[in-house]
């Protein structure tokens, strides 16, 4: 990482208006935007005090079916209210449903001004994305996507986010200690995130003493997740990690307790959710790294209303990426983390 916040404070001083820093995030900004083999500059970035009038945003996301889409779908809930801005919501229902998320973005974004998209596949809504783009911007969430067409992003490297935790199993089991046997359930095939995880992950893992026994692909849906887990446990009763996504580790600490295997396994998650941090307090799951859903979901909104206002002027930048643990829990900011636990799905702004 280059650059620091002190030469990032003086560029930004002269883009945003001074009441902007009333709230504020700490950043990576990404030169040239959009590629995460570049160069990464820490900034702090200031979102707008209020939009010049109360523009449509369309917001498309993969599904809502776990906390960390709920926190994303808060924080631009918050941005939009605080703006005074209107957001309709739409949710594809899971990775597999591409064609239903372009319906749905078709139809969303025919009474928008804007358009927010997490997409279900890299490169599936390409061509969708580059005919809209022709008539407003379009703003990547979270999910890394093909950039034609693409406005701004509000995203990290799911790269870093792999190799994080890949990093972190490496530090427990070091490579020439005992082998371990772990099973690795990277999530759905062909999702936008899911290959930039393996990327990141496999060569941090080579540095453990893990044996991956197991490899399961599968939709981050609870029982897709469950059902991948059973058939792991049922043919290597020896495991001694788990390590995948969010759900994935929900769904270990709801079959381990019932199974009575509860410290027995180890289990790791590649990102954080509200069950995770539950279950990381209570010492059921080691450690999981944050991007900060909540932060993401703000800055997307904010850079769809600056991009409306021709004032957008730092195109791709994402949180900085944090490992939480028992040891590191009580030092995050979690409210950029996780929606409040009261929070419940909301599909409009008006």
């Amino acid at each position: 990482m280059k650059g620091t916040l002190f030469a990032a404070g003086l560029v930004l001083a002269a883009v945003m208006p001074p009441a902007a820093a009333q709230e504020s995030w700490p950043v990576d900004k990404w030169t040239p935007p959009f590629d995460y083999e570049g160069e990464a500059q820490a900034l702090v970035y200031a979102p707008l005090e209020v939009a010049t009038r109360p523009w449509r945003i369309c917001a498309s996301y993969p599904h809502l079916k776990d906390s960390y889409w709920l926190s994303v779908n808060y924080g631009m809930v918050e941005q939009a209210r605080r703006l005074n801005v209107r957001l309709r919501v739409v949710e594809a229902g899971g990775y597999p449903n591409i064609e239903r998320q372009k319906s749905q973005v078709r139809q969303c974004a025919a009474t928008a001004d804007a358009l927010i998209v997490g997409t279900v596949s890299f490169d599936g809504l390409t061509p969708l994305i580059t005919e809209l783009a022709r008539r407003m911007p379009v703003i990547a969430a979270v999910n890394d996507v093909n950039d034609a067409g693409i406005t701004a992003k509000s995203g990290v490297s799911w790269v870093a986010m792999g190799k994080a935790i890949g990093d972190y199993f490496a530090k427990l089991h070091p490579k020439g200690q005992k082998p371990v046997k772990v099973a690795w359930f990277p999530g759905p095939r062909g999702a936008g995130w899911v290959g930039f995880v393996e990327q990141g992950f496999r060569p941090a893992i080579e540095k453990s003493s893990a044996d991956i026994v197991a490899v399961k692909w599968g939709d981050t849906g609870f029982e897709a997740q469950l059902l991948l887990l059973e058939e792991v446990i049922e043919e290597y009763p020896d495991i001694d990690y788990i390590i995948g996504s969010a759900v994935t580790a929900d769904a270990a600490v709801s079959l381990f307790r019932a199974k009575g295997l509860s410290g027995r396994i180890g289990i790791l998650a590649d990102y954080f959710t509200h069950s995770t941090y539950r279950a990381i307090k209570r010492g059921k799951v080691i450690a999981a790294p944050t991007d900060s859903p909540v932060m993401q979901g703000k800055i997307a909104l904010d850079q769809a209303v600056r991009a409306l206002e021709g004032k957008l002027s730092v195109r791709h930048v994402g949180p900085r990426i944090e490992i939480v643990d028992q040891a590191s829990l009580a030092g995050i900011d979690i409210a950029n983390s996780l929606a409040p636990a009261s929070f419940t799905p909301v599909f409009e702004v008006k």
